[in-house]
């Protein structure tokens, strides 16, 4: 069983940075893979980054690359997404999810709540 919180989202300007956090309950954390999803009003959720139980393994979604960065910290429980050169398109709510396995669709086992990342012009 996990529980999955974010936070960190807010209101930034095009080109800012922001770090968001997934932070975990439960003692498996560091066995699961760890995504990032985002769903912007009207859209369909869709997978950002996903990085494995020892971090060592990371993948992302093309739009993204170069900008974002997933990382975690397996004594802390938690993931992080760190986003610069924040571009209006990636308003959205984000969402963090677990798995047992490496995927890239929604089909993740456990959910967070989300954060809202708006970015203006």
């Amino acid at each position: 069983q996990v529980q999955l919180v974010e936070s960190g989202g807010g209101l930034v300007q095009a080109g800012g940075s922001l770090r968001l956090s997934c932070a975990s309950s439960g003692p498996a954390f560091s066995t699961y893979y760890v995504g990032w999803f985002r769903q912007a009003p009207g859209n369909e959720r869709e997978f950002i980054a996903t990085i494995s139980g020892s971090g060592l393994n990371v993948y992302y979604e093309d739009t993204v690359k170069g900008r974002f960065t997933i990382s975690r910290d397996n004594a802390k429980n938690t993931v992080y997404l760190q986003m610069s050169s924040l571009k209006p398109e990636d308003t959205a709510v984000y969402y963090c999810a677990a798995s047992t396995q490496l995927r890239y669709d929604s089909g993740f086992d456990y959910w967070g709540q989300g954060t809202q990342v708006t970015v203006s012009s």
